[in-house]
């Protein structure tokens, strides 16, 4: 401990005899947060002031699996609690519904999945307005989690006291929302409110499927609408409308003094634009969001199929192509989501547009499926196609064959997720990394180095390019919004974000599986390291987007953040100068341990 850290306790010493004993935690250990057992640990008595103050809203998590183990031994016990974990572990919504659930299983040599101590499944802003207060007086670690959708399990701290979201769901549209503060100031705009538990499949009902309008949010249903915000956040159509963090109008959030403030460009502008793209449990805890929503264009539509070179010649010749095909007529506001680059010399296209017919959209692409068909070099292993429909009924959930129901009895009839997503619910990962690729490598003289650095990343590994998750040829005014976001700006100058991640089928703790090969998930995890290094050969100063990206980056301040980093962190010592919220590569996070528990500085 530093010898300034030994004079601020000496001074404190003579107070903490005369406060009262709940606030001693603090003052007695100033650098480090206490843990069960510790003497500053709060009493049943105070744990039960919490449960009465939250409406008796106060739990004890258990991890996922505790229902079916018993005893030292640890043998499965057949019980209906644990039949409906083993029926649901790969329904993304039950997972999200258990407080001591994380929809991913863990991360090889980061994180595994462990319960808070307790968890205050909240009601309203002022539940949370409760525990905030109660973690900062008893100097708790605190985590925040509304859906339980991070990879880097940000979520997720034994030993923590959990404030859960998850039922802060009310949703208000706005045919002319201002903000407060902001009447005479700002012109009133079409938008929603979303309390934070919503995901965004409810975001999309409300607004697409029954209102005819859009709301700029992320790809994956089921995904929580705060933790996306918080972190920029990026869905299909983001080359269209700008990152999600952009349409952001106003926030409610609770910071760590308890207080309850509703915070747009008008008031507290600063932490107004951390919470867009600053990421998410680092400033305070949202509570509710209003977004901007926009006209809905008629049309959504998609580009699919698959294509497998003959040889290691014939599938550069092919991304060769594509790369050039993508520069000349899919670097537009139009096109979104992935084409993958793979081992076995596959290119596999999963694209989806707005804006276009399907006559549009199959003229667009016909050029590029007649090459391919006329070459005896490819063999097309899933049919090529291009189509459009309406687009208010895309996230229609009934007769939809694209999207999963949850079926549970009782569940939402409106709740499913996509089937491209199924394999990521519950997934143990052995490594993950992205890359924000610039457009000016789509530059004709620059598309051969790509084209070679694509071909050599899928030597190891499959490569994802995420193309609306690079807003370079994306809407003029979707780039100037996308500007005035805490994201690292480098992203309106990258084409696409390549990930590179591989990983396993669930492994929780407690789940009675086979042992996982160590050491051929180490190997897994070299070979995207491999993969990534090729990427980096052409875009070495690349940022990285942070809700997906390496656990073990050790540049993540320039790679999430860019320069606006000094910036966040001169918001954060101003709204949590005693580093109540820490998250794994979170702003501030360099000042505390790893594990969040104990102060460095």
């Amino acid at each position: 401990m530093q010898r300034r850290n030994l004079l601020k306790l000496g001074a404190a010493l003579p107070l903490a005899l005369s406060l009262p004993a709940r606030l001693m935690a603090r003052v007695m250990s100033p650098f480090a947060r206490v843990r069960p057992g510790d003497p500053y640990w709060p009493t049943p008595a105070q744990w039960d002031e919490l449960r009465s103050a939250v409406g008796g809203n106060l739990l004890k998590p258990q991890a996922v699996f505790a229902p079916c183990v018993a005893g030292v031994a640890g043998a499965t016990i057949a019980t209906e609690p644990c039949e409906e974990v083993l029926k649901n572990l790969r329904n993304p919504f039950y997972l999200g519904d258990q407080p001591g659930g994380t929809q991913v299983s863990g991360w090889l040599d980061a994180w595994t999945p462990a319960p808070s101590a307790y968890a205050v499944k909240a009601r309203n802003t002022q539940d949370v307005a409760a525990a905030v207060r109660f973690a900062r007086t008893h100097n708790l670690r605190v985590v925040v989690k509304g859906a339980a959708h991070s990879y880097l399990g940000t979520s997720n701290a034994p030993d923590s006291l959990l404030i859960w979201t998850r039922a802060l769901d009310e949703i208000r549209l706005h045919e002319a929302f201002v903000g407060a503060g902001c009447a005479g100031k700002v012109a009133p705009t079409p938008a929603v409110s979303l309390g934070a538990g919503c995901m965004w499949i409810d975001a999309y009902t409300q607004v697409t499927t029954r209102a005819g309008r859009y709301v700029q949010g992320g790809g994956c249903a089921d995904v929580g609408v705060a933790g996306l915000v918080q972190s920029g956040g990026f869905g299909s159509f983001s080359k269209g409308f700008g990152n999600a963090a952009a349409g952001l109008l106003e926030a409610e959030v609770v910071t760590a003094d308890g207080q309850v403030r509703i915070v747009n460009a008008c008031q507290d502008a600063d932490l107004f634009w951390a919470l867009k793209g600053g990421g998410g449990g680092t400033f305070g805890v949202v509570t509710r969001l209003t977004l901007r929503t926009h006209e809905l264009p008629q049309f959504f539509g998609s580009a699919w199929g698959r294509i497998q070179a003959a040889n290691d010649a014939a599938f550069r010749a092919l991304i060769v192509r594509f790369v050039a095909f993508y520069a000349e007529q899919l670097a537009n506001p139009h096109w979104g989501e992935q084409v993958a680059v793979k081992p076995d010399n596959t290119l596999e296209l999963s694209l989806v547009q707005q804006g276009l017919s399907r006559d549009e959209a199959l003229a667009l692409w016909q050029p590029f499926f007649d090459w391919v068909k006329a070459s005896p070099d490819y063999k097309v292993t899933d049919e090529l196609g291009a189509s459009a429909h309406k687009a208010q009924s895309w996230w229609e959930i009934q007769g939809n064959p694209s999207m999963i129901r949850d079926s549970r009895p009782g569940a939402s009839p409106d709740h499913g997720y996509w089937q491209g997503d199924q394999d990521q619910v519950g997934a143990f990962i052995h490594g993950f990394d992205s890359v924000w690729l610039p457009a000016s490598l789509l530059d004709k003289a620059a598309q051969p180095r790509l084209a070679e650095a694509l071909y050599a990343a899928s030597r190891h590994q499959k490569v994802q390019l995420h193309f609306n998750k690079g807003l370079a040829y994306a809407a003029p005014e979707a780039i100037k919004a996308s500007l005035d976001t805490a994201m690292n700006p480098g992203v309106t100058e990258a084409f696409t974000l390549a990930i590179i991640a591989d990983g396993e089928r669930p492994s929780y703790p407690g789940e009675e599986r086979p042992p996982m090969d160590l050491e051929a998930a180490r190997r897994d995890a070299r070979a995207i390291d491999a993969a990534t290094a090729e990427l980096r050969k052409v875009a070495p100063q690349a940022g990285s987007y942070l809700s997906e990206s390496n656990f073990f980056n050790e540049r993540w301040r320039e790679d999430y953040f860019g320069p606006h980093y000094a910036r966040l962190k001169e918001v954060k010592r101003r709204y949590d100068p005693e580093g109540l919220f820490i998250v794994h590569h979170g702003v501030g996070s360099e000042d505390w341990s790893a594990d969040g528990f104990t102060r460095l500085k």
